[in-house]
């Protein structure tokens, strides 16, 4: 295992921007990224598909015994970044709607899920060198990352983003529906009773409401030598 990288988990609120600020920072210090919530999304659109799960109601034993028949990788695509490939299959955009949006909390609260899941996401930061958002990187997954973000913003600044990113996306939603989705899936997110979205103990906040992404990325950038400093690691 290289000495000179680090596993870097980023933490926080559902839009809160989190994916674009970790793609962003493991494309400039050159480690692989990971999005944590698009395995969470391809299980759920896995479970719309074959009719287990559907209108916020999920057929949890049935989708627990497909979990071994579900497989989840990242692809890089040439000019758009990392694609979700659901056994083998490209599935970026479908796994963005708001369909699967308004189911997939119900299917992360169920600890087989996030258990099944959380091996295969240590499994990625194995040799380190990694960035990976979501909920609960920095408390359960990699609890011993060297660099820990938790990232907030108002539920409304919050809301805004997602909806212009669906428009831009060619997805029709309306702000008041995507509003009422980042609502319910804090509320769900911070309830549940399988690792719940809280901010770990040594993880640094970083409310990025009135952040533009420049001055957010070079904050990100700051704090990731700053870590390497820490431990005497070079970049």
């Amino acid at each position: 295992m290289s000495n000179d990288k680090i596993i870097i988990a980023i933490d926080g609120y559902s839009s809160s921007g989190k994916s674009s600020m970790a793609r962003a920072l493991a494309a400039a210090i050159g480690y692989r990224y990971v999005d944590s919530g698009a395995m969470y999304r391809a299980v759920t659109l896995w479970g719309m598909n074959h009719g287990m799960v559907a209108d916020g109601a999920v057929d949890t034993e049935s989708l627990i015994e497909a979990l071994p028949d579900i497989t989840i990788d990242f692809m890089p695509i040439p000019g758009e970044g990392q694609h979700t490939m659901l056994n083998g299959e490209d599935v970026e955009l479908e796994i963005r709607s708001l369909k699967v949006s308004d189911n997939v909390s119900q299917v992360a609260v169920i600890p087989a899920v996030r258990h099944h899941l959380v091996e295969l996401q240590q499994r990625f930061g194995r040799e380190k060198g990694i960035v990976m958002d979501g909920r609960d990187i920095g408390t359960t997954v990699f609890p011993e990352a060297e660099m820990k973000i938790f990232v907030d913003a108002s539920a409304e600044t919050r809301a805004k983003r997602r909806f212009l990113e669906l428009q831009e996306k060619g997805i029709e939603a309306s702000y008041d529906d995507v509003l009422a989705n980042v609502k319910q899936r804090d509320h769900i997110d911070t309830t549940r009773a399988e690792s719940p979205l809280v901010k770990a103990a040594d993880a640094v906040s970083l409310d990025n409401s009135d952040m533009t992404i420049a001055e957010q990325n070079a904050w990100l950038i700051d704090m990731y030598r700053r870590t390497l400093d820490a431990h005497g690691m070079k970049a």
